[in-house]
């Protein structure tokens, strides 16, 4: 099977009541341990890339590990650009074999950034490429990106409809409550989504794709874990797995899932290095990296995706 837009993915998950997940990739473990777990699920699955992705594995080694990844596993994958900065990295990976792209021109004046998503959609349709948008500002670090909590800022319903019909974006993330990065919350802070705004956004677009970017949950089994063996992370919650349940029967169509991942592979890592001391083949340690990260995306597209069997 070859790589597919998230067109029909889309589609099928609106009516379905259920969202994709969007897991972000660098290496090959981390490949294999994503699309092993789809496929034992039977789940469609999104492989997206940062820039940081890019500059740390280059674009052509990602593009032939997630070709193998094709080869490989019998089930529909798309290849995301996560977090596009402008026209011209949207334009490089469109050419270089990306199913979507996202322009992220969230920064942006609201007019400034229709005029950046719709040169972007521009091209990317003439290229048969799907298109991601984003409006309103994710507080968080996540690579490049790194917005303040004071300069957050939540998606404005009011301008849904305007910025989808004059930039044909094929689907919009929006900002809700999520956040980028592992340090999303602290102890004794409650975590919300406003499904107030979700839902006044689904009544202005509907039949529509909505995008939740910031939406690991930062598993405290991986945080003890790594602090166990000597890892040093501040204290930090994520988004309770309930209430992205909750948004992926909704309108929310993909969601995005990074620092769960990066947590898995490292947690694992770790203890398999500390309790085995003598091992010094990569090979030793990162196996039981895949395999934590395979275990982790199991369990997201059955507890919180509800894409099993969706393939």
């Amino acid at each position: 099977m070859a790589l597919v837009t998230t067109a029909e993915m889309f589609k099928k998950a609106y009516a379905g009541g259920y969202a994709v997940g969007a897991f972000n990739v660098n290496n090959m473990e981390i490949i294999q341990g994503i699309t092993e777990a789809a496929q034992e699920e039977q789940s469609p699955v999104i492989l997206q890339v940062s820039a940081g992705a890019r500059k740390y594995a280059k674009h052509i080694y990602l593009m032939k590990l997630v070709e193998a990844a094709v080869l490989d596993v019998d089930i529909p994958i798309a290849l995301h650009l996560d977090h596009g900065e402008d026209f011209e990295i949207c334009k490089s990976c469109i050419d270089g074999g990306f199913t979507s792209v996202m322009i992220d021109g969230s920064k942006h004046s609201f007019e400034d950034n229709i005029a950046l998503t719709k040169k972007v959609v521009e091209y990317a349709h003439s290229k048969g490429v799907v298109v991601e948008g984003e409006l309103g500002k994710l507080a968080g670090i996540e690579d490049d990106v790194n917005v303040k909590a004071e300069d957050a800022s939540y998606t404005n319903p009011d301008e849904v409809e305007e910025f989808v019909s004059r930039t044909g974006v094929d689907s919009l993330a929006i900002a809700i409550g999520t956040s980028h990065g592992a340090f999303k919350f602290k102890p004794g802070q409650k975590p919300q989504l406003r499904f107030d705004i979700l839902a006044e956004i689904e009544k202005r677009l509907p039949d529509y794709p909505i995008v939740l970017h910031g939406s690991s949950s930062v598993n405290q089994e991986y945080v003890d874990m790594i602090r166990r063996y000597h890892g040093v992370l501040d204290d930090a919650i994520g988004i309770p797995e309930e209430m992205l349940r909750q948004a992926a029967k909704s309108a929310v169509c993909k969601i995005n899932i990074d620092s769960d991942v990066r947590l898995a592979m490292t947690a694992a890592v770790r203890k398999d290095i500390m309790e085995n001391p003598s091992h010094f083949d990569p090979r030793q340690y990162l196996r039981p990296g895949r395999d934590n990260v395979k275990e982790l995306v199991k369990h997201k597209i059955q507890c919180v995706l509800g894409s099993s069997g969706k393939a």
